[in-house]
């Protein structure tokens, strides 16, 4: 009879979602010590079934060595997490031990911490805007010899684009778990009018034609900071003509742009489209949030990541079709992202960081997933291999295509309708000072959204902030 393992998870707040060991055989303990200033809320008790002990197989290995790895709290990374627990540790004798945060304040732990060369973490999960920086800034390990090295890895594997994008002078500094672009997910059988590559004004139009006290028209990102709101709206800004800041012609940062008519319009399109179609509460709303409400049923259509697509149970994929992120001035307008693990240079276990890194974003991975949960729910946009596995395309056939041609056709070097200071980036603004900036503005937006400030008030005060920065 197969041994049921249980894993305790505690959550706390405000900051660390949760924190547990992943260990083979016992995963957490009652006497785990928490922060004096974070009294758990809640415990829930999850179950996973190991495989049954077999006479001809290798015992475990005991897990003589840890390593802390600081993850964001979403359903493939949690989900990784839980496998770690079955199959890595068992193997390699490394303890895993996870701090879970929420995304903000993942971002806002990890480059505090890799910035300042802290010795919290051994492996941290960052993206594409963090990457090159953090690799130029020589605060993250180049992992081009230690792939070379690897039997499993294979570096050459990588989508292009995913690996130039985590790449400075042609060296990796971040492996990517998953990749994504943006889309519209919307429900295939309430909504029959929506166009292939639809325009922000022919999605807006359809969301206030079916907005009902029962559904909303639409779900959109109204939390606050520069990777939640931010994300989305300046995807929004970037088709609408508008920017955060001019480039100097050295690519520095040049005059803020938020006074400009382009800005504004673009702010009021998304706020007046979230007050006149939008979820409840979205002033607090993420990815997280506009996925459970569009799973249950409380709103038509979303904006936002298209690795939602792999996340969703079999009921919801049935009755959701996808349309490209939609355009206003120009051709395309979805954003590209990688979510990836990253090895500070501070670790004191470069080695089993690496194995930890190399097992949860190889093909074998891949594998793995499909064994536990099928081939859908592998985490997509990573390797060319995936998409030409037949298992793949047959099981994830609605949205797999969609994922990878929305992925090729981001705009990552010319996002908008005018030049932008620093790297290339879509839904961000490939700069240091743009993660400041952005959250400190998109507080601001997420009130509008609230409706405890005007539009005006908060683009005013966004002006001061992204000046600040100027040259």
């Amino acid at each position: 009879m197969a041994r049921t393992k249980k894993i305790k998870t505690r959550i706390v707040a405000p900051a660390v979602l949760a924190t547990f060991a992943l260990v083979a055989g016992a995963c957490g303990s009652d006497d785990a010590a928490e922060p004096a200033e974070a009294p758990a809320e809640e415990t829930a008790e999850e179950t996973a079934e190991e495989p049954a002990e077999s006479p001809a197989e290798e015992p475990a290995a005991e897990a003589d060595r840890s390593i802390t790895v600081a993850l964001v709290g979403n359903d493939n990374i949690t989900r990784m997490g839980e496998l770690a627990a079955e199959y890595f540790t068992p193997e390699t004798g490394i303890e895993v031990n996870l701090t879970v945060l929420d995304e903000q304040t993942l971002r806002e732990v990890t480059t505090r911490d890799v910035g300042a060369g802290g010795e919290q973490f051994d492996v941290v999960q960052i993206g594409m805007y963090e990457t090159p920086q953090f690799g130029a800034n020589g605060w993250l390990v180049g992992l081009n010899d230690l792939a070379a090295a690897s039997d499993t890895y294979d570096i050459d594997d990588l989508i292009p684009a995913v690996r130039n994008g985590l790449s400075v002078d042609g060296e990796l500094y971040s492996s990517p778990f998953y990749a994504e672009s943006s889309f519209v997910m919307y429900r295939s059988d309430i909504i029959d009018n929506m166009p292939d590559a639809p325009t922000w004004d022919e999605v807006a139009a359809i969301a206030r034609e079916i907005d009902s006290d029962e559904m909303a028209g639409i779900c959109l990102r109204g939390k606050p900071g520069w990777g939640d709101l931010g994300a989305a709206f300046t995807t929004v800004l970037n088709t609408f003509g508008g920017t955060w800041w001019a480039a100097n012609e050295d690519g520095s940062i040049g005059e803020s742009q938020v006074d400009q008519p382009e800005f504004a319009e673009a702010l009021n399109f998304y706020v007046d489209l979230l007050n006149d179609a939008g979820e409840d509460d979205a002033a607090n709303s993420s990815f997280n949030e506009c996925k459970t409400l569009y799973e249950e049923g409380k709103v038509a259509m979303w904006y936002d990541a298209t690795v939602a697509a792999s996340l969703f149970p079999e009921d919801v994929v049935e009755n959701t079709a996808f349309a490209l992120a939609p355009t206003k001035e120009t051709e395309a307008s979805g954003w590209l992202w990688a979510w990836t693990l990253a090895i500070p240079v501070s670790t004191s276990d470069q080695e089993a960081a690496w194995e930890f890194i190399d097992w949860a974003t190889n093909a074998d991975y891949h594998e793995i997933i499909a064994a536990e949960d099928g081939w859908r729910a592998v985490p997509p946009g990573t390797r060319q291999s995936l998409y030409e596995r037949p298992e793949y395309q047959e099981a994830a056939g609605a949205f797999a295509q969609r994922t990878l041609d929305a992925m090729l056709a981001a705009p990552i070097d010319n996002p908008g309708t005018t030049p932008r200071p620093g790297l290339p980036g879509v839904q961000y603004v490939g700069v240091p000072e743009f993660q400041d900036v952005g959250t400190r503005c998109t507080e601001l937006f997420s009130a509008a959204i609230a409706g405890s400030m005007s539009v005006d008030d908060a683009l005013a005060d966004c002006h001061i902030i992204a000046s600040e920065v100027s040259s």
